[in-house]
C-alpha cells in the first residue's frame, strides 16, 4: 500500500528535535521557525512535557467518555484560571476543525437557525461544516456546498450590514478567527470585531471565535481576540493546546445549555491529551511564554522592518505574516535549503509566514534575522 499522495513534500526527513531545533536523517540542523503550523507551542521535546507525558504511560493511556477522568477536570481549571475565561464550560475533542464542527453545531442546537456568516480569507478546517465556512473553492467538494454558508469581506463593515439587514433573524453564527492564519497573518479591526459583536447580539446570533491557530498566548494575549475587550459566546482552540499531542477544545459561555449526548467524541479529552495540554499551560505560566511572546515578536519585527524587499509586516506577538514584493516561495525555500530555517506561506503568495515557538530566545531569533537578511539582500 503507497500513501494517498496529497502533500507536497519538501525532501527532508526530521528524526530527533530539541526545543526550536530539528534534526533531519542525514545528522542536519534545522531552526524550527513555523512549529508546525503553530503547533509547537512550548519548543519541542520540553522536558517537563516530555516527563509528564511518560509518567502517563505508567499509568493508563486511554479510556473511553464514560468514565471519570480528573484529567480532563485540571484541565478546564487550569485553561480557565490562565485564560482569564473562568466561567466558561469545556468540551474536549481531537483537533481544530471537530471544534469547530461542534461549535457551529452547538450555536445552531441554542437558537434553532441554519445559516452561517464567514468571512473572505478564512480557513477552519477541512471536515464538512468547517470547509464549507473555508473560503477555498478547492477544496470545498460538491458535497459540502450549501447555501446556508454566506461570506462577507474581510473587515468590510458596510457589507456586514447589509447582510444582516437581509438575512439577520435567519443566521445561526458568525465564525471568524482571532487572526487569519491561512490567509495570510490578517488582522481584524477593532471596529469589525465590535459591529459584529454587536449585529450577533441584535440577532441572537452566536459569535463564535476561531483561535485555532491565534490562541494560546501566539498573539501575546492568550486568545487574540481579547486583546479587543469584546466577550465571545463560543471559542475554538487546538494547535498550539497540545505541543504536538492531538487534541482541540470548544469553550462554551455559560449560557449554553449541555445536556447529555448533545456532543461528544471517543478519542476527544483521553488521558493522553489531557496531560500534554496541562503540561503545556504548566510550561506557558511558569516560564512567561506569553509574555515572550509579546517581548520577541516585538524583536523580530523591529530587526527586520528595514529589509529590503518587504512591503509590510503584519505582526500580533510571535503570529507574523512578512508580506514581500514578490512571490515569497524562493525566499522560503532558500532559507531552508541554504540556512536551514523552517518558515511558512500562506493562501497569499507573498507573505512568508513566522510561528515559532512561544519560548524562542534571542539568540535563536538572530539566526533567523541574519539568514533573511542575507536572502533578501542577495534578491
Amino acid at each position: 500500500m503507497n500513501l494517498f499522495n496529497v502533500y507536497p513534500l519538501f525532501n527532508i526527513n526530521p528524526v530527533k528535535a530539541q526545543g526550536s531545533f530539528l534534526w533531519d536523517d542525514k545528522g542536519e540542523k534545522y531552526l524550527d521557525f513555523y512549529g508546525g503550523h503553530a503547533v509547537i507551542s512550548i519548543g519541542h521535546n520540553h522536558p517537563h512535557y516530555q516527563t509528564q507525558l511518560k509518567n502517563q504511560l505508567d499509568k493508563i493511556s486511554f479510556y473511553s467518555n464514560s468514565v471519570q477522568n480528573e484529567l480532563q477536570t485540571e484541565l478546564a481549571d487550569k485553561l480557565g484560571k490562565l485564560s482569564g475565561l473562568e466561567d466558561y464550560n469545556l468540551f474536549l475533542c481531537n483537533s481544530g476543525a471537530e471544534a469547530n464542527e461542534n461549535a457551529l453545531k452547538l450555536a445552531s442546537f441554542h437558537n434553532g437557525k441554519s445559516k452561517v456568516l464567514y468571512f473572505s480569507g478564512s480557513f477552519h478546517g477541512r471536515t464538512s461544516a468547517a470547509v464549507s465556512v473555508t473560503d477555498n473553492p478547492k477544496i470545498v467538494a460538491p458535497v459540502n456546498y450549501d447555501e446556508r454558508f454566506i461570506k462577507s469581506e474581510w473587515n468590510n463593515i458596510e457589507q456586514l450590514e447589509a447582510i444582516f439587514e437581509k438575512q439577520g433573524n435567519e443566521i445561526s453564527s458568525v465564525i471568524i478567527e482571532g487572526i487569519q492564519g491561512v490567509g495570510g497573518i490578517m488582522i481584524p479591526t477593532v471596529e469589525f470585531l465590535t459591529k459584529i459583536k454587536e449585529l450577533c447580539e441584535k440577532h441572537d446570533t452566536v459569535l463564535i471565535l476561531d483561535e485555532v491557530q491565534s490562541g494560546y498566548g501566539r498573539s501575546g494575549y492568550f486568545f487574540a481576540y481579547q486583546e479587543f475587550g469584546i466577550e465571545a459566546d463560543i471559542i475554538t482552540t487546538a494547535k498550539g493546546m497540545g505541543n504536538g499531542f492531538p487534541i482541540g477544545g470548544v469553550l462554551i459561555h455559560p449560557k449554553f445549555q449541555a445536556s447529555n449526548g448533545l456532543l461528544g467524541t471517543t478519542f476527544g479529552g483521553n488521558h493522553l491529551a489531557c496531560v500534554a495540554a496541562i503540561a503545556v499551560l504548566d510550561v506557558m505560566k511558569d516560564e512567561n511564554l506569553i509574555e515572550n511572546a509579546q517581548k520577541m515578536g516585538a524583536y523580530i519585527e523591529n530587526e527586520i522592518k528595514d529589509f529590503p524587499h518587504i512591503k509590510t509586516i503584519r505582526r500580533k506577538g510571535l503570529m507574523i505574516g512578512i508580506e514581500l514584493d514578490r512571490d515569497c516561495s524562493e525566499v522560503r525555500n532558500n532559507l531552508l535549503y541554504n540556512h536551514h530555517i523552517f518558515t511558512g506561506n500562506s493562501n497569499d503568495k507573498s507573505v512568508l509566514r513566522i510561528l515559532p515557538a512561544l519560548n524562542i530566545k534571542k539568540e535563536e531569533t538572530d539566526l533567523f534575522i541574519s539568514a533573511l537578511k542575507t536572502v533578501l539582500e542577495n534578491l
